[in-house]
C-alpha cells in the first residue's frame, strides 16, 4: 500500500436556489462549478485539493420540506436518479479538477414507484459514483424522505443487516471516506458505525439553524471527530433563496463551516458572511493512522467493551417499517401520529419524567 500524501479538503458553502422542478437544479450545478473553481484554485496554493464536499441541499434546496409538499408529487417533479444526469455533471467537475466530490440529493427510490429517499454519494476523479449512502434519520419532523428503517423489512431482505448496509465507507487513494447526512451527526451511534466500518474522513454535510447559533453543530462535530479518532469535514450552506425567482434570500443555515482533525481540533472554520464561500484544511491520513496505531489512551475505540453497549439498546423506540405500506404524511399528521406518541412512549417506558403539569400524582 502506497503512502498517502497530505492534501487539502474543501467544504463548499454555495448559494442555493430551492428547486420547483427538476430543471431548476441546473442553476445550482452551474453555481457549484463556480464555487469549486474558486475553492480548488485558491486552496491549491497551499497543497493540492483532492476532496470537495458539497452540503446537503446543494442541488435541490429543501422545497419538499419548506413547502410541505406531497411526497409522491415531489418524487415525480424534483427527485433525481443516482447515477443520472445531475451526477454525470458533477462527474465532469470531478474530472476537470481531479478531485473526489461528496454531495447528496433527494433520489427517486429505485425500489418503490411512489417514494423518494435522501442519498449522499461520492464521485471519484474519473467521474464515477463509487459510494451511495442513504440517510438513516431524516430531519424530523419536517423532512419526509424515506429512510432504511422506515422500510426495514424490505431493506434488510435486500441489503442485509450489517455495517455496509447502513454505514457504508469507500476505500480510496486519499483515505477511507464515509458520509454523515446533516442531522445524522446528532446521533453518536451513526458516526461510530462509520468509524467501526473503517472511516478515516467523515463528511457531515450541513445543518440548519438554530443548531449553529446554539453551538450544537460545533459541539457535535468536535465530539464525533474526537470520539472516533477521525477527520470531520463539515460544510454548511450559504445564502438560501426559497425559489429560483425569489429576490430576497434567507440565512437559513447560519454558516459555521469547519474541518476537524482526529483529536477534535478545528483546523479550518468559516463563519457565514453572505453569498458563497468555503473552508479548506489539510488532511493527513498517514498521521491519523499513526495516531490510531500508537496512542495508548486517546485512541478510544480500541477499548470499546461492546457487550455493554448492547444493553443500552435492548428495546424498540422509534417504530420501524413506518412507511413500508404507505408514503410519508404531511407535517401536522406526522406531529400527531408519530412525534407525540414517541414522547408518550418515552414516559411510559420510564425513560423520561413528564413535566410537573403532566404529572397527575402531584
Amino acid at each position: 500500500m502506497s503512502r498517502i500524501e497530505k492534501y487539502m479538503a474543501v467544504g463548499l458553502s454555495p448559494t442555493v436556489w430551492g428547486a420547483e422542478e427538476r430543471s431548476d437544479i441546473q442553476k445550482n450545478l452551474d453555481h457549484i462549478h463556480e464555487t469549486l473553481s474558486a475553492a480548488t484554485w485558491l486552496s491549491g496554493v497551499d497543497l493540492p485539493v483532492k476532496l470537495a464536499v458539497i452540503p446537503e441541499g446543494g442541488l435541490q434546496g429543501f422545497t419538499d420540506e419548506i413547502m410541505d409538499m406531497d411526497h409522491t408529487e415531489y418524487r415525480e417533479n424534483i427527485a433525481i436518479d443516482i447515477p443520472g444526469e445531475e451526477t454525470d455533471t458533477l462527474g465532469e467537475y470531478a474530472k476537470e479538477f481531479d478531485i473526489y466530490i461528496v454531495a447528496s440529493a433527494k433520489e427517486k427510490s429505485p425500489e418503490y414507484e411512489d417514494k423518494f429517499v435522501n442519498t449522499a454519494f461520492v464521485i471519484d476523479p474519473n467521474g464515477d459514483v463509487i459510494l451511495k449512502h442513504r440517510k438513516n434519520t431524516p430531519l424530523l419532523p419536517v423532512e419526509r424522505s424515506v429512510a432504511p428503517h422506515d422500510v426495514w423489512d424490505d431493506w434488510v431482505e435486500e441489503n442485509g443487516k450489517d455495517l455496509d448496509s447502513f454505514f457504508p465507507v469507500v476505500d480510496t487513494d486519499i483515505g477511507r471516506i464515509g458520509i454523515s447526512l446533516a442531522i445524522e451527526g446528532a446521533y453518536p451511534e451513526y458516526a461510530r458505525g462509520l468509524a467501526m466500518n473503517g472511516a478515516e474522513v467523515v463528511c457531515r454535510i450541513a445543518c440548519p439553524e438554530p443548531l449553529v447559533a446554539n453551538e450544537a453543530w460545533e459541539i457535535q462535530n468536535k465530539a464525533r471527530a474526537l470520539d472516533n479518532s477521525m477527520y470531520v469535514v463539515a460544510p454548511n450552506l450559504g445564502t438560501y433563496y426559497l425559489t429560483p425567482d425569489t429576490e430576497t434570500p434567507v440565512d437559513t443555515f447560519g454558516g459555521g463551516s469547519m474541518i476537524l482533525n482526529h483529536k477534535g481540533k478545528t483546523i479550518s472554520e468559516h463563519d457565514y458572511g453572505g453569498g458563497s464561500s468555503y473552508c479548506a484544511g489539510v488532511i493527513d491520513i498517514e498521521g491519523l493512522r499513526e495516531f490510531r496505531y500508537r496512542s495508548p489512551l486517546m485512541n478510544w475505540m480500541k477499548d470499546l467493551r461492546t457487550e455493554l453497549c448492547e444493553v443500552v439498546y435492548d428495546r424498540e423506540l422509534y417504530p420501524k417499517n413506518l412507511w413500508l405500506d404507505r408514503t410519508p404524511v404531511k407535517h401536522d399528521e406526522y406531529e400527531e401520529e408519530v412525534t407525540e406518541k414517541r414522547i408518550e412512549d418515552m414516559v411510559e417506558k420510564d425513560i423520561w419524567v413528564p413535566p410537573y403539569w403532566e404529572r397527575s400524582d402531584e
